[in-house]
């Protein structure tokens, strides 16, 4: 039986209680979709806000269908003003159906010529 700590719970009742196994909590945490916090030897505790977090997070996926690599990359969107930026600009050239065209002819001769 898993156990849980004063602060929290464990990995293992953590998943217990919300339908995660414990290899995808360690998954979700790495993927910065939920982050635990950590004791002092560096064990994860995970608290109300945590396993709020980790039930609303099945229900979006059973309900709506969204991929954890989507949901990644949402957060990713929101932390790093870089890809942002990146993916602002390639959305925004998106819209001119010329550089897509041009874009398509382009990668079609590079792989004429590999």
């Amino acid at each position: 039986m898993a156990t849980s700590t004063i602060n929290g719970y464990t990995v293992s009742a953590a998943a217990e209680r919300t339908g995660w196994s414990p290899r995808m909590l360690r998954y979700l945490e790495d993927q910065q979709l939920v982050v635990p916090r950590r004791t002092e030897a560096g064990y994860r505790v995970y608290g109300l806000r945590e396993l709020n977090q980790l039930r609303t997070l099945l229900d979006l996926r059973t309900r709506h269908g969204v991929d954890l690599e989507q949901l990644a990359f949402a957060s990713r969107l929101r932390r790093d003003p870089d890809v942002r930026a990146a993916v602002d600009t390639w959305l925004a050239a998106a819209d001119d159906r010329s550089w897509i065209e041009w874009e398509q002819r382009k990668h079609e001769r590079l792989l004429q010529v590999a």
